[in-house]
């Protein structure tokens, strides 16, 4: 992977990509439905010559039964453009043991599948001697799964290896506890952390890399603690879609690592020039909206484009360094979700 250059202002945000990467829920589909855009966005990029590959905290599912699943959206979507959290795991376990290594596995099918095509031994009791502990989140799981890791971590010296540490994951009744929460309490027991496959941490993103031998890969999601945090990490230039899980008031407050290069309000704008965010008089400027911070307050100076207000109230929190949940958001500002 090439170092990353932001295009020409005015440019569109992928242009010069040659691998386009997303994040699912939020991103793509929400819940069962796909979001509006996505499939005619997507096949845009491929019919550009760009690949298209999709990367995933989730752990729970086979990465053909996600390909089958985007397809049944009419996506045109081969099961190797789908990279999973399980699948960086197992290359980390790969980099640390030999094959045929003992792998107590604490999840589902789709953590099984992979830790065992990669030539492991999947046991499911610490009685059976584990050369390591693979934890990735499963619906079925219970105390029982997580008091065998426990008991298999006794161990200082056994590898402990989390396909992902999300503390909440989107269902169809709402926001559950993730695999964050269970890797949490193993943690207690045990008193030490593992190894992290998934987003924000690095080894998700570098698989996706190799997989489809990126240069100048490009990543698009909906979470900036995970998504975008982690596409910083590694180096890699991203998009926070206003689509999923994180809107304008956690936009505003987040931190320096977890703030993305660019803002859209859906995978549109990925085609459509992007603005340069400048500074402007005593606020910032985006389009033909100019924001600045007026005490303990946010004003929007000139209205545009509900994204573009975001992306100017952005660069002025940003640039001054506040906290943004001190500050009173006008509903201008959070219009563009």
């Amino acid at each position: 992977m090439r170092p990353w250059r932001r295009p020409p202002a005015g440019s569109a945000p992928i242009e010069g990509a040659d691998v386009l990467l997303l994040d699912l829920d939020g991103v793509v589909y929400r819940g069962r439905d796909v979001l509006p855009h996505a499939v005619d966005v997507l096949g845009r990029a491929r019919s550009s010559g760009m690949s298209v590959g999709y990367i995933t905290n989730n752990a729970s599912r086979r990465p053909d039964t996600v390909a089958e699943q985007l397809r049944g959206y009419g996506l045109d979507v081969e099961t190797d453009q789908v990279v999973t959290s399980p699948q960086a795991a197992v290359r980390l376990l790969s980099d640390r043991l030999p094959a045929g290594s003992r792998v107590l596995v604490i999840g589902g099918d789709g953590l099984v599948s992979e830790v065992h095509a990669a030539g492991f031994e999947v046991v499911r009791s610490a009685d059976d001697s584990p050369d390591a502990v693979v934890q990735g989140f499963a619906t079925e799981l219970g105390w029982t799964d997580l008091a065998e890791a426990s008991f298999a971590l006794a161990d200082p010296d056994r590898l402990w290896v989390a396909t992902n540490t999300d503390w909440t994951i989107p269902v169809e009744r709402g926001i559950a506890p993730g695999n964050g929460t269970l890797v949490s309490a193993v943690h207690a027991a045990v008193g030490r952390m593992p190894l992290v496959a998934g987003k924000p941490e690095t080894p998700l993103f570098e698989t996706a890399v190799e997989r489809f031998q990126a240069a100048h890969p490009f990543f698009v999601g909906d979470r900036l603690d995970t998504d975008i945090a982690g596409a910083n990490a590694a180096g890699m230039p991203s998009a926070l879609v206003l689509t999923g899980i994180d809107g304008p008031r956690e936009v505003l407050a987040a931190p320096e690592r977890a703030r993305p290069p660019f803002l859209l309000a859906d995978l549109r704008g990925l085609f459509e020039p992007y603005p340069e965010v400048r500074p402007a008089g005593s606020g910032f400027r985006s389009g033909e909206a100019v924001v600045r911070i007026d005490g303990r307050r946010i004003e929007v100076v000139r209205s545009g484009q509900p994204v573009d207000v975001l992306r100017a109230a952005a660069g002025a929190v940003w640039s001054a360094g506040v906290s943004a949940w001190s500050l009173e958001v006008p509903d201008a500002v959070l219009a563009a979700r």
